[in-house]
C-alpha cells in the first residue's frame, strides 16, 4: 500500500480536511479515491489527491 494526500479547500482557499489515504497503485487511488469523494461528500468542493511524488492522481476546482 502507499500513501496519498487528500486535501479539500473552502472557496476561501481554507483547508477543510487533509487525510492520508492508501491505495495499491495511481489507479487504484484515481477510482477508489473518488468513491470516497463521493461518499464524504466533496465532490462539489474544490480537492486533490496526490502521491508521495507529488503526481496529481484527481483535482476538482
Amino acid at each position: 500500500m502507499k500513501p496519498y494526500k487528500f486535501t479539500a479547500f473552502e472557496p476561501t482557499g481554507k483547508v477543510i480536511i487533509e487525510e492520508t489515504w492508501n491505495f495499491e497503485s495511481d489507479v487504484e487511488a484515481k477510482a477508489k479515491g473518488q468513491d470516497m469523494i463521493d461518499e464524504q461528500e466533496f465532490t462539489n468542493k474544490t480537492h486533490r489527491l496526490v502521491n508521495t511524488a507529488g503526481k496529481l492522481i484527481l483535482f476538482h476546482s
